[in-house]
């Protein structure tokens, strides 16, 4: 079988050589020009930005698998906690009579709140752990005692023979039952009254304790004074319902960072690097509902006050805020970088720029990855020194000049400073970040006050 000749297929010529920038007019001027240098170092530094949408959401991640554990652990533990009572209801008989003229009788509720309410309480606060993640629990200690007074029987708005004054009953409202460690006695006019389980209605809250009382005569003739020891688990948070016409909270527990929250703020307070404690007193004047009210009438929403224990700043949330200072650490860098270029004439190559700017961004992900082990503050300085030398040594060798490394490891080390003291303020940090932001700024202004933005720099 003969071959085919040469000239059957001809070999097609080489494509063209693609053309020379260099050779176009103008180019050269332009690539060494300050403005041109200027615009490609902004290009740069929206391109290595790109990775900080997915470290963000890394640490959102992180911090979702957190709120799983510690929310297994409060149905471990016992979740936060919220104290409503104790609260006396007297049920009654209502009559009526429908359409029909037929006559129904049906048990009713009214709902009276003690004159006076006395909450002294002691927090002990524990840290749990699950995994990496640590969770802050406590058992609180609390003493509570109060009154009700005659003249409180003596205004109720039913008739005394419709009063089924043997069928009383006080309520104590727990959100989380698995909190209570030890069985709940309540002492009542001097005698003792084991609580049982559940609320008997729904008319106060959903969850709790309740122990019956017999109101005879008596009994409804003078002061009902009652008291009751409670040792209840929860998480985080403790707050009170200020039920009583006058209601006094003293609070305290060994725990250097408390947040005051709800409806009322103490009155008195003393936080102390070993504790704290805190007192309110509330006053029926003070709240919107009365001391008294048939069923459904009320409710104790928006008035509930007390405490968290928190961490002032979680290792997530410091991530979180380092996270969006991420244009400032790779703007200044590469701003260096621009000077360097700029007042030396040594040219700095765009994919340099680049991989300074993901040594940048890798060291969010070595300051997430490390805090879950160490902390933040160890692990702040420990991604920072590897960031650092990171980036200095590989500009020692493209800048090839000990002074200019020295400049930009200085740089660095300022920069990473600077942000560790704002990471470290929560009142502050804006009054700090606003003066930082007004010295790079002057440094950026004398240092550019001469430059001439066409003019070419050429390496050296």
């Amino acid at each position: 079988m003969p071959y085919p000749s040469p000239e059957s297929h001809p070999i097609p010529p080489n494509p063209p050589p693609p053309p020379d920038l260099d050779l176009v007019p103008g180019w050269n001027k332009l690539k060494g020009s300050v403005t041109f240098k200027l615009f490609s170092m902004l290009f740069l530094v929206m391109i290595s930005l790109m990775p900080v949408g997915f470290i963000r959401n890394l640490v959102s991640e992180r911090q979702q698998l957190q709120s799983s554990a510690t929310e297994d652990v409060n149905q471990k533990w016992a979740g936060q906690q919220t104290l409503t009572g104790p609260i006396l209801t007297l049920p009654y008989k209502h009559s009526y009579t429908n359409e029909k003229k037929q006559i129904f009788t049906t048990t009713e509720y009214l709902h009276l709140l003690p004159a006076k309410l006395d909450i002294d309480g002691d927090m002990q606060p524990e840290t749990l752990h699950r995994g990496i993640y640590d969770m802050i629990v406590y058992t609180s200690k609390l003493q509570l005692k109060g009154h009700f007074e005659p003249e409180q029987f003596q205004q109720l708005p039913v008739a005394a023979e419709n009063l089924l004054w043997d069928q009383a009953f006080v309520s104590l409202g727990i959100p989380d039952l698995r909190g209570i460690k030890e069985a709940v006695k309540l002492n009542w006019a001097g005698q003792t009254r084991s609580f049982d389980p559940g609320t008997v209605t729904d008319h106060l809250f959903s969850s709790g304790i309740h122990p019956p009382v017999k109101l005879d005569p008596s009994l409804r003739s003078r002061r009902i004074n009652f008291s009751l020891p409670l040792e209840l688990k929860g998480n985080q948070q403790l707050f009170f319902q200020p039920v009583g016409k006058e209601t006094r909270i003293q609070l305290a527990a060994p725990w250097p960072d408390p947040s005051f929250d709800g409806a009322y703020l103490p009155d008195q307070r003393q936080v102390t690097p070993e504790g704290f404690t805190a007192s309110w007193q509330v006053l029926h004047l003070n709240r919107n509902f009365p001391q008294l009210w048939r069923g459904k009438q009320y409710n104790f929403e928006g008035t509930g006050f007390g405490v968290h224990l928190i961490q002032p700043l979680d290792h997530y949330l410091k991530v979180e805020r380092s996270v969006k200072y991420a244009l400032f650490f790779i703007g200044l860098t590469f701003l260096t970088f621009f000077f360097v270029e700029v007042l030396t004439r040594r040219m700095v190559h765009p994919l340099q720029y680049l991989l300074v700017g993901l040594a940048l961004c890798v060291f969010y992900t070595l300051l997430l990855s490390i805090s879950e082990q160490l902390g933040f503050e160890k692990a702040y300085a420990i991604s920072a020194l590897l960031t650092i030398g990171l980036i200095t040594s590989y500009a020692a060798g493209f800048l090839r000049s000990l002074p200019l490394t020295a400049v930009t490891s200085g740089v660095l080390i300022s920069l990473y400073g600077f942000i560790y003291v704002i990471l470290n303020q929560q009142d502050y940090a804006l009054l700090m970040g606003s003066l930082g932001l007004f010295v790079v700024l002057a440094l950026v202004m004398f240092f550019s006050r001469r430059l001439d933005l066409g003019e070419p720099a050429t390496q050296a």
